[in-house]
């Protein structure tokens, strides 16, 4: 008995050995990664400061999603590749996929700290113009600079302490603008408050570098999209890149179907419209307009995609700068345009001037020979009509009236514009 039940034990290891011997041949990967002694290791970014802009810190944007980064829930859209490899560093912006859950991902937008006129050249500008070197530590330098040491002194972010910065939005600047900056600055602690207390000596020289730079991610963070502002939501910044919800340019729908077209540009004059007449009593122009300066998300709806090329007027406050104080320049003015760039008087700023660059920029590219006569004919005349109007405020406003008027009814009411449907079903709004 003892025998048979050997027997029978033997030939069930061997068939067993057999049916192991037999999977394994059928699946060549099983028997790769059977072995214990092959460990499984997942591939991930090896992401470098360099990459990030972290070896520039403190003369950078912040630190406040560098986390996300390194633990792979910022992912750039090159991350299921096979080498796994980073985007290269010359590249101005990427898509990405960001999670708050490692489970639903959503697209953003990573941008690289930059204006339109400069990529990388500031550096090299800080060493040259303060220590006549090629090289040097970006933050010794500027913390030496006299404007820089005004503002370790400071309680508050006044005027005179922006003075002669080139950024758009600050050449014009109120106390109530700048006391906004300072309350909701995003990269530091939430304080609430109006002074900078709260600001340590780095947050001090990153708000300063990124308001000489760019002040797009400023922008994304006092007037947020919660609020009903026009902007993409501001999600964090690492060194010199800064992640926001994504949008597609508008340079994509150039060749888009006549009632995406004519939707589009009916949200392009309401956000003008907008920027030149809110609650806040804020006036918003620009000082350029490009087909990547809006952007549309994935429900149709039009934002800016950028907004480094826009200038604020209080018209509550009025600007506490004369024209004569925004001359002041050093080496923070110099970053990004030539230093001898002259300002625009704040008194010369009218709110036709975005308007017009619209119609003569964006407007044209997005409507051309959409529609049929008269209609094509009827839209050309008013864009032109736009386009021409520099001597004629009343003519630009007409113009544009009548040309949102043409267009209206042109929109279709469809699951494509999902930021209006199905409410245009139902009102005469749409």
């Amino acid at each position: 008995m003892g025998r048979w039940i050997c027997c029978l034990c033997s030939r069930v290891a061997g068939l067993l050995m057999l049916l192991l011997v037999l999977a394994l041949s059928c699946n060549p990967s099983t028997a790769a990664t059977a072995s214990p002694s092959v460990p499984h290791i997942k591939p991930s970014y090896s992401f470098g400061r360099t990459f990030l802009g972290l070896d520039k810190c403190n003369a950078c944007i912040g630190t406040s999603i560098c986390k996300k980064f390194f633990k792979e829930e910022i992912r750039f859209d090159t991350w299921l590749s096979s080498h796994l490899k980073l985007p290269p560093s010359y590249l101005l912006s990427y898509s990405g996929n960001y999670t708050d859950d490692a489970k639903s991902w959503r697209l953003v937008d990573i941008t690289r700290l930059t204006s339109k006129y400069w990529h990388d050249r500031a550096d090299q500008r800080i060493c040259t113009s303060l220590l006549k070197t090629k090289t040097c530590s970006l933050e010794h330098a500027l913390r030496r600079t006299h404007r820089f040491q005004k503002w370790l002194r400071a309680k508050r972010l006044t005027p005179d302490l922006v003075q002669g910065l080139s950024s758009p939005m600050l050449r014009c600047p109120s106390q109530r603008l700048l006391d906004r900056i300072v309350r909701r600055y995003a990269e530091v602690p939430d304080a609430g408050s109006i002074y900078m207390d709260h600001l340590t000596d780095q947050d001090k020289l990153r708000l300063l570098y990124t308001l000489s730079v760019n002040s797009h991610p400023i922008l994304l963070q006092i007037f947020p999209d919660v609020e009903g502002w026009p902007f993409p939501r501001y999600l964090g910044s690492c060194g010199r890149l800064v992640v926001s919800a994504s949008t597609r340019p508008l340079r994509d729908f150039f060749s888009a179907a006549p009632e995406v077209a004519a939707d589009l540009a009916l949200q392009l004059l309401t956000v003008l419209r907008s920027m030149g007449t809110n609650d806040l009593n804020y006036f918003f122009y620009f000082t350029h307009v490009d087909a990547g300066t809006f952007g549309v998300f994935s429900n149709g709806h039009l934002f800016i995609r950028d907004a480094s090329t826009l200038g604020i007027i209080d018209k509550e406050e009025g600007s506490q700068l004369i024209d004569g104080q925004q001359e002041y320049k050093d080496i923070f003015s110099c970053l990004t345009v030539d230093c001898q760039s002259a300002f625009v008087s704040c008194n010369s700023i009218r709110e036709k001037h975005s308007l017009i660059m619209v119609c003569q920029e964006l407007l044209p590219k997005l409507l051309k020979g959409k529609f049929l006569q008269p209609v094509q004919e009827k839209i050309d005349s008013f864009l032109q009509h736009c386009a021409d109007g520099l001597a004629d405020d009343q003519g630009v406003n007409e113009a544009v009236a009548k040309l949102a008027d043409l267009l209206k009814p042109l929109r279709s009411c469809d699951s494509r514009f999902a930021y209006r449907y199905p409410d245009c079903k139902y009102s005469d709004k749409y």
